[in-house]
C-alpha cells in the first residue's frame, strides 16, 4: 500500500494536509478512469476477450488479506476478472508450481500474481515460484526477465514492478520533475527498494539508494528532492530530518510502503 504525501506536510497544519489528500484522491481516481477506459477499448479492438487476472495467496497473512482485497476491489473497478485462489500453509513447493504451470497454459488467464510473502510451513523457494510465472503473464514484473529488463534500461517490452511503479506514476502526476532530481531511496529489497531506484534512474534522476549499512542516514534524506522509503521499519525517518527549503518543499515527495 502506497501513501503518498509531500514533505512539507512534515511542517504544514492540518488544513493543508486536507488538501493534500484530497489531491491525492483524485489525483487516484483519474488512474483509475484511464485504465477503466483503456480496459474497455482493448475489449472492442479484440471482441470476445474478458481480461482476467489471476491472484495466488499461499495461507491468510492478515496484510496479505488486505492486500488482496485491495487488487481485487482495484481489478473490479476498472472491468478486469480477478479469481483468487487461496491455498492451505501447507502447500508444497510442487503442488504451488503446479498450479502456476496450470494458469501459465490457460489461455483465459491474462495475468498471475502470486501474493509474497507466502505463509506456509513448508520452505519455499520464493525465487523458484516468481519465476516460474511466464514474463509475459508476470503483471506483479517479479520475474527474472522482467526484472532484467528494467535493470538495463528496456521500459517498455515487459511487465514493470507494480508498487515501484506505482510511486514513479504518482510523482509523475504531481507534477514533481524527476528528471535532474536527488532521489533517495531506503531499501534495496527485490520487490520495492531496487526496482524503484533503477526506475528513477532510467528517468534521469540522480538516485541514492540507502540500506542499514548507510552512514548519516539523516544527511542524505536531508538533501532529497524526491524520497521513497521501501522498508518495513515504521518511523524510521524523523520529522527533524527533513529540512524546511522554500524553492524545495513543493518538489519533494516522500512514498511510504508497508
Amino acid at each position: 500500500m502506497e501513501i503518498n504525501f509531500p514533505l512539507s506536510l512534515l511542517h504544514s497544519s492540518s488544513k493543508q494536509k486536507n488538501m493534500e489528500g484530497c489531491c491525492l484522491v483524485l489525483t487516484l481516481q483519474k488512474i483509475l478512469l484511464t485504465l477503466s477506459q483503456e480496459v474497455k477499448k482493448l475489449k472492442v479492438q479484440n471482441s470476445g476477450l474478458i481480461p482476467q487476472l489471476a491472484i495466488v495467496q499461499v495461507g491468510a497473512r492478515e496484510d496479505s488479506n488486505v492486500y488482496v482485497k485491495m487488487k481485487l476491489k482495484a481489478a473490479k473497478n476498472i472491468g478486469i476478472i480477478a479469481k483468487h485462489i487461496v491455498l492451505p500453509s501447507s502447500t508444497n513447493e510442487i503442488e504451488l508450481l503446479g498450479i502456476l504451470s496450470h494458469l501459465n497454459l490457460d489461455p483465459h488467464v491474462h495475468g498471475v500474481i502470486v501474493q509474497m510473502p507466502l505463509d506456509c510451513v513448508n520452505s519455499i523457494n520464493s525465487n523458484l515460484i516468481t519465476d516460474s510465472v511466464f514474463p509475459n503473464k508476470d503483471v506483479d514484473g517479479l520475474n527474472s526477465r522482467n526484472q532484467g529488463k528494467v535493470a538495463v534500461g528496456d521500459l517498455a517490452t515487459g511487465f514493470l514492478p507494480c508498487t515501484p511503479s506505482g510511486c514513479l506514476e504518482l510523482v509523475k502526476r504531481s507534477g514533481t520533475k524527476i528528471e535532474g532530481s536527488h532521489t533517495v531511496v531506503i531499501g534495496r529489497s527485490r520487490i520495492v527498494g531496487t526496482p524503484v531506484s533503477e526506475l528513477f534512474k532510467w528517468h534521469n534522476a540522480t538516485v541514492t539508494t540507502c540500506h542499514s549499512k548507510t552512514k548519516n542516514l539523516d544527511e542524505v534524506v536531508a538533501n532529497a528532492d524526491i524520497l521513497v522509503v521501501a522498508i518495513g521499519q515504521p518511523n524510521l525517518i524523523k520529522g527533524e530530518w527533513i529540512k524546511k527549503r522554500s524553492s524545495c518543499d513543493r518538489l519533494r515527495y516522500n512514498f511510504y510502503s508497508w
